[in-house]
């Protein structure tokens, strides 16, 4: 193993060991702060980190984006780096996802090889949807005005360092909704006084699966998923009230407009059947995250160039991701390598016994700098 490799890698289990929670990264914050700043970065804090690199007098501006967030999790492994914070846990490989990206500031750093500037974005509260939009909110691109900006993660089951992107539509939106009934409990040995908020709420479940296949295409790819069901009810009282909670997955805005529109329909048309109240509320938490075309042909060149290009079109993913925000606001493109298909390194992201592979360190930090290379090149005198 080389010094570069066993000291990203020292890095990663630093971080693994001390996982934060979403807008309490304090420790990770202050250790990114202090490895970009030995590097001679401008280093500016405020809701995240981020790192400013120029080389030459190119005008041109690119963002590189991590998340640094881990997950409310008691992680199971038994490697010797485990999680100290109890209940908390990166389950999802933002570990590995910042000490890449501080990986690939320390070889630009050293070797100065493009010309223009790079925004190294290290970003907190990937999870929950909200670090990229308070990023922003604080003015980020007025501080730092990005012409395009990029960003990498982790898949637990591809072979290692194997690279899969698209252009259009990458990974769905996540919107989550809540139902609340509103019937008339009573004696459950005479249901037909009330109105039996139960019943109410088990045709809503049902007809919101109509709503895939039967209102959208059943390749649209969009997902509809009742979570939660409550009510006041006992075992002899049939409930007044219930709530149902659930998540909507969207591959387009399109589709994602349409669903609303259609659970208000059911909502509404179902509580008119039975003459009570029913109300609906549904707030987009992760918009769509749609590569653009030029951002996605670079990824696609230097991938090509390093030989990893495992799936350069390949399917839209169904999970969700804040980098949205970003991409949404300026031309963007969000790329997955492998983590690996064995052990560990396979598990389901967000599961208590998976790991990132230390092996994607030096790739994904050698995959960022030649990126870079490629988008902000040396012009010949």
């Amino acid at each position: 193993m080389n010094s570069f490799s066993a000291t990203l890698q020292d890095f990663r289990k630093d971080l693994h060991r001390y996982p934060e929670l979403g807008f309490q990264e304090h420790r990770t914050k202050a250790k990114i702060a202090e490895r970009l700043r030995a590097k001679g970065l401008e280093v500016y804090e405020g809701v995240g980190v981020v790192g400013v690199l120029k080389s030459g007098n190119g005008n041109r501006t690119i963002g590189l984006r991590a998340d640094m967030d881990a997950l409310p999790i008691q992680e199971t492994s038994t490697h010797s780096y485990v999680s100290k914070n109890k209940g908390v846990m990166h389950a999802c490989g933002h570990d590995g996802h910042t000490s890449m990206l501080l990986g690939a500031a320390e070889l630009l750093a050293n070797r100065g090889d493009f010309d223009g500037t790079v925004v190294f974005i290290f970003q907190p509260n990937e999870e929950h949807g909200l670090g990229a939009q308070a990023m922003l909110a604080d003015g980020f691109m007025d501080k730092h005005p990005v012409q395009e900006v990029y960003a990498i993660h982790n898949m637990p089951g591809l072979p290692i360092g194997h690279l899969a992107t698209r252009s259009g539509q990458m990974c769905a939106s996540e919107s989550l909704f809540e139902i609340t009934v509103s019937g008339q409990g009573g004696h459950a040995s005479m249901p037909h006084v009330g109105v039996d908020a139960i019943t109410v709420g088990a045709e809503l479940v049902m007809a919101l699966q109509t709503i895939v296949s039967r209102k959208l295409p059943p390749d649209a790819g969009a997902v509809v998923s009742v979570t939660e069901f409550t009510t006041d009810g006992q075992r002899n009282v049939l409930p007044g009230q219930a709530v149902l909670k659930g998540d909507v997955r969207a591959r387009n805005p399109e589709d994602r407009k349409k669903i609303n529109s259609f659970m208000r329909q059911i909502v509404n048309g179902i509580a008119s059947t039975h003459a009570i109240d029913c109300n609906l509320t549904f707030n987009t938490e992760f918009v769509e995250v749609i590569n653009a075309q030029e951002p996605t042909d670079n990824v696609r060149a230097v991938a090509r160039k390093l030989g990893l290009d495992g799936n350069l079109d390949c399917n839209p993913m169904s999970f969700s991701e804040d980098f949205a925000h970003f991409s949404s606001t300026v031309p963007g493109c969000f790329l997955l390598l492998g983590n690996g298909d064995k052990g560990s390194h396979a598990q389901p992201l967000h599961s208590s016994d998976y790991d990132f592979n230390d092996k994607l360190l030096e790739v994904g930090a050698t995959f960022w700098a030649e990126l870079v290379k490629h988008c902000l090149p040396v012009t010949p005198d």
